[in-house]
């Protein structure tokens, strides 16, 4: 089963919340002189302070973290928003407001001024939906190799805005997925691991270099997608999650847009892939598989 980048995130912000409730304890018990702040020279409790700190929305207390030589303050809802964007690559600053904050632009903004401060993340501005003005976030360097510490091993991040053009559609997966995840625990799932299409492509190209084309079939079924027309379709996005009974589960999403065309739209779905699409396209894509006798759900962002 693959480690659960999630649980992993909570275990570690628990830990250190206990830590400070039992800091908190000790000082109760033994107060410390005025004029003589508490120093400790415990190593382990050295270590602590180091890493990350309580409830990602709820605490303004900043801990240091480490890479390299280069030491960062930052609140626990600071790290999500870095993995976050590690994850996806691309985040919408009003989509990260509206799901990692829950709407609460001032917190996000604080949050996000300390970042950019410290060089962690990147801020661009693109050309949105009808032409209107969208600002986009991501990872710089010191961001992703800080990131690559707090996501599970088995967590590809990302980081930079590699594809300028496909900029918009990258940043809507993050959408995507928090509709799909919330149908997921709707169901009694739990996610587990996002994989983007960067990844499950460098995993068949490495496939096809070990095993050659000729393995196109067993390649597909290794790593839970078909072959359609002699190809391998990828999704833009897999979810892994844990479904009620523990079993370990996997959808593949694509969101399609007015641009592509009714060929590739129909190897998706002959591919098995969940279909998303932005508002207003629903009933043109339905018209595309309807030429081609084919049908799939076809949900909205």
């Amino acid at each position: 089963m693959s480690r659960d980048p999630s649980r992993e995130l909570d275990d570690f912000r628990d830990a250190l919340h206990a830590k400070a409730e039992r800091d908190v304890e000790q000082r109760a018990e033994h107060p410390q002189p005025r004029g003589n702040p508490e120093r400790s020279s415990d190593p382990e409790r050295q270590a602590a302070t180091r890493t990350a700190a309580p409830d990602p929305r709820f605490e303004d207390g900043r801990s240091d973290l480490y890479d390299r030589d280069r030491g960062y303050r930052l609140r626990p809802s600071e790290i999500r928003t870095l993995t976050d964007l590690g994850k996806f690559r691309i985040v919408g600053v009003e989509d990260l407001a509206a799901h990692a904050y829950s709407g609460d632009r001032d917190a996000m903004q604080g949050d996000l001024r300390n970042l950019l401060r410290q060089g962690l993340v990147r801020k661009g501005a693109f050309e949105g939906p009808e032409g209107t003005p969208r600002e986009l976030l991501t990872l710089s360097k010191a961001g992703y190799r800080l990131a690559n510490r707090l996501v599970a091993k088995d967590q590809a991040i990302y980081h930079g805005f590699v594809k300028p053009r496909e900029a918009n559609h990258d940043a809507d997966l993050y959408v995507l997925y928090q509709k799909e995840v919330a149908r997921i625990q709707e169901k009694g799932g739990r996610p587990v691991r996002v994989l983007l299409d960067f990844e499950l492509k460098r995993k068949i190209n490495h496939d096809f270099a070990k095993f050659g084309t000729e393995a196109r079939k067993e390649i597909a079924a290794r790593r839970g997608l078909q072959v359609v027309r002699g190809k391998i379709p990828v999704p833009d996005m897999r979810i892994e999650y844990e479904r009620p009974d523990g079993e370990m589960e996997r959808v593949d999403l694509e969101l399609v847009t007015e641009h592509y065309r009714g060929r590739s739209v129909a190897d998706k779905v002959r591919a098995g892939f969940s279909l998303y699409t932005p508002r207003g396209e629903g009933d043109r894509l339905r018209r595309v598989l309807d030429q081609r006798e084919l049908t799939a759900e076809i949900l909205s962002l």
